[in-house]
């Protein structure tokens, strides 16, 4: 029973990261290519990337292993074989019951250690990918800035190396009181210890002093102006070097934390809405007494409301006063709705990473649950079915793991808008399987054949 598993899910599962990791560099790909980046870069990326999507390859490489796994005895009447001895449905899935336990317990360690590792690594690996500036490549007629402080015109690129008609702009004094433009006929270029080294032939060079001290009139404009047979000029290529970035930047971030920073942080964030909202509504209360203060509408805070004055206390006031009061009071209005308004947004805020949060904890839970889940719906679906190889296997694991994976991202984005709570949206679609799952191992263990084998009248 073992092997009969194992074999499958140790092929299915590399397939399948394979399969979501061609999918990344498919996106990344305009961020990865003419960067000149070293292929250990490029190995970890893919396997940061790789260890992130594990909470989609897992679950698919269990599903499609165990349809495989007990559509092939079943398909060989090794099942019936085992079934005809005395075993149960049950007592035969005992040992990979057992295995699908270790499996979910490394992914419950791996979604709690291993992921937040991972997705630290890899947003810092990919912020400095992303950031990094692109090789070396001049092309003809374009200005290349790629290299700080420079640009790089090239006329004419012949292919052994020579170059005609290159401009230089060198503007690397931070202050720009110094401007140094370079024109040649002829040149080569290469590449030595981290330096772009130019040798040019018959040219011109222009230096333009900016007098920044002296007034307009009193300017002079000094430049020197130099003509040349032959120069080499040393241009340092430390801008294009890849740069690592911190990690720490990308440390507090609700997808780098296990269980309990999570836990810690969902409560903090909840303590504080209730604060707020606490404060809030004191804050109105407090308006409101102040209010009624001013207006004589009550005879004290918090006791009934009165009739009004027969004489309002704006009737002695004469047109001009009455109206600033009025004006006064419409800003004072506005000001206090603009508060209120701020407060509010401020809390639903908090609210919404609360729920990224939750769905962060939740999702870690999910990964090792909906695995078993899977693996019940898998294994009976197997043996109900009967057929084992590549071909029907696959493709019953392909619908339902995309049913799986709809209801999932269904139920987190329902979570998001704050539509459904955390709890019952990241288990929207393991709690929709959980019954079809009892039904199928029901079935599978009453020996119902309400699905006729593949292939059979």
């Amino acid at each position: 029973m073992l092997r009969a598993f194992l074999g499958p899910f140790a092929v299915t599962l590399p397939v399948a990261l394979f399969i979501l990791d061609m999918q990344f560099l498919w996106v990344y790909a305009d961020d990865l290519i003419g960067k000149g980046l070293d292929l250990w870069v490029v190995f970890k990326l893919m396997v940061f990337a790789s260890a992130r999507l594990v909470n989609l390859a897992l679950p698919l490489a269990v599903l499609v292993a165990s349809i495989m796994a007990m559509g092939n005895l079943a398909e060989r009447s090794e099942l019936t074989a085992m079934k005809a001895s005395g075993m149960s449905f049950l007592r035969i899935l005992r040992p990979l019951v057992l295995c699908m336990t270790l499996i979910c317990c490394g992914a419950l360690w791996f979604s709690n250690t291993g992921w937040p590792a991972a997705n630290m690594r890899f947003r810092a690996l990919l912020y400095s990918v992303t950031k990094q500036k692109p090789a070396l490549n001049i092309r003809e007629g374009v200005f290349y800035n790629g290299i700080d402080g420079f640009s790089i015109r090239v006329g004419t690129k012949h292919p052994d190396g020579t170059l005609d008609d290159l401009l230089i702009h060198d503007h690397r004094d931070p202050k720009g009181r110094s401007v140094l433009v370079v024109h040649a006929e002829h040149g080569r270029m290469t590449q030595d210890d981290g330096a772009l080294v130019l040798e040019l032939e018959r040219g011109v060079s222009y230096e333009e002093h900016q007098e920044t001290m002296s007034r307009n009139k009193e300017r002079v404009h000094p430049h020197i102006h130099s003509r040349f047979g032959t120069q080499t000029l040393r241009i340092p290529l430390h801008s294009l070097d890849f740069s690592m970035a911190n990690e720490d930047l990308f440390r507090r971030s609700y997808e780098r934390m296990n269980l309990a920073e999570l836990s810690h942080y969902s409560d903090s964030l909840k303590g504080n809405i209730a604060q707020e909202r606490a404060d809030l509504v004191q804050y109105g209360r407090r308006n409101l007494e102040r209010l009624a203060d001013s207006t004589g509408w009550f005879a004290n805070a918090g006791s009934t409301p009165q009739a009004a004055p027969l004489t309002p206390w704006h009737a002695s006031l004469n047109p001009v006063t009455r109206g600033r009061a009025f004006d006064k009071a419409k800003e004072t209005t506005r000001n206090h709705i603009r508060s209120l308004e701020n407060a509010i947004s401020n809390m639903e805020g908090k609210r919404l990473r609360q729920h990224r949060h939750d769905i962060e904890w939740h999702r870690k839970y999910i990964l090792a649950l909906g695995c078993m889940v899977l693996f019940l719906v898998g294994s009976s679906l197997g043996a109900l079915v009967g057929r084992g190889g590549l071909g029907v296997p696959t493709l019953l694991a392909l619908c339902l793991f995309l049913l799986y994976y709809s209801l999932s991202m269904l139920g987190e984005q329902l979570v998001k808008m704050g539509s459904l709570s955390p709890w019952s949206g990241m288990w929207l679609s393991t709690m929709t399987l959980l019954p079809l799952a009892a039904f199928l191992m029901w079935s599978t263990t009453k020996e119902l054949r309400w699905i006729p084998r593949w292939g059979s009248s």
